[in-house]
This record gives structure tokens, C-alpha cells and sequence, in this order.
């Protein structure tokens, strides 16, 4: 059976291991970024943007469903 200090060790190296995680997927997700010409920048920009505008203009409407139509 585990103590109460080995477990905190745990978590306490398991923060460590997940904070270095996010840090590298950062750094990665930069890379991957800069590598991108500024032609796939935009295209990309624009795909969002378009997105976003859809997105604020949409309604949502809630119909019950019915079987008598």
C-alpha cells in the first residue's frame, strides 16, 4: 500500500511530465507554423474567418419532433 508521500511524489512528478508535454506540443505546434508559406497562411486565415462569420450569423431553432406530418 502506497503512502501519502510517494503519492504526492506522483503527482507532483506527473505535473512535471504533463507541463514538459504542453511545453514541447507548443513549441512543435510553432515549428509546424513557420514552416508554412505565407500563401497557406492566408488561405487558412481566410477558411476561419469564413467560419466565424457563419458561425455568428447562425440561428438555432428547436422544432419537437413529431411523427404526424
Amino acid at each position: 500500500m502506497e503512502t501519502l508521500e510517494t503519492q504526492q511524489i506522483d503527482k507532483s512528478q506527473w505535473r512535471e511530465i504533463t507541463d514538459a508535454d504542453y511545453e514541447k506540443a507548443e513549441t512543435d505546434l510553432l515549428r509546424e507554423a513557420l514552416k508554412r508559406s505565407y500563401k497557406e497562411r492566408f488561405l487558412m486565415a481566410t477558411r476561419l474567418y469564413k467560419i466565424q462569420q457563419t458561425m455568428k450569423r447562425a440561428k438555432i431553432i428547436r422544432q419537437p419532433y413529431t411523427l404526424n406530418k
